[in-house]
């Protein structure tokens, strides 16, 4: 492969490629629960999107491999919430393997759906599975919104570089 003017060397796909390209791209940050056989469940994402607006519905990716997959594989039911720049701390809990994510200092309660809902974002949904679409090691779930509340206050933290960071004016 020959250099572009201006640009670096070009590199074939791969996943170091893939993952250092997106480091650079700037993501919110949301924290997904479910209800698991053994309790609950959640993890850090920053692939959630919005899909559709009528009816309204959100993606995610999860990998095959995480904790929580086994209870999001079988769930109806799930918890997106939305963080704010103050929940740095709580969205490195929940992207740590091995953490105990629901025990303190995470403050949670037993949400609509018996989904757990976090204290304090930004914003929560309750959405309804609709559907698992398999995309290499990670399924992308789709889910249609039950309801929610996008009454919390503050800015929201951001994924950048590799860290949580905040917006800055």
């Amino acid at each position: 492969m020959t250099a572009l003017p201006g640009f670096g060397s070009p590199q074939l796909a791969s996943p170091d490629l893939l993952r250092s390209t997106f480091r650079r791209h700037a993501a919110g940050v949301a924290v997904i629960t479910a209800r698991g056989a053994a309790g609950p469940v959640g993890f850090t994402a920053t692939s959630l999107t919005s899909v559709s607006a009528e009816p309204p519905m959100i993606s995610f990716g999860v990998g095959t491999g995480a904790s929580s997959w086994p209870a999001i594989a079988e769930a109806d039911h799930i918890g997106v919430h939305i963080l704010g720049e103050h929940q740095g701390d709580l969205a490195a809990t929940f992207a740590r393997s091995g953490a105990d994510r629901f025990g303190a200092p995470t403050a949670w309660r037993d949400g609509p759906e018996g989904v757990p809902v976090l204290d304090d974002v930004l914003a929560w949904l309750v959405c309804r599975i609709v559907a698992r679409v398999p995309a290499g090691d990670h399924r992308i779930v789709l889910a249609e919104v039950v309801l929610g509340d996008p009454g919390g206050g503050g800015r929201p933290l951001l994924y950048h570089q590799g860290r949580f960071t905040a917006l800055r004016d």
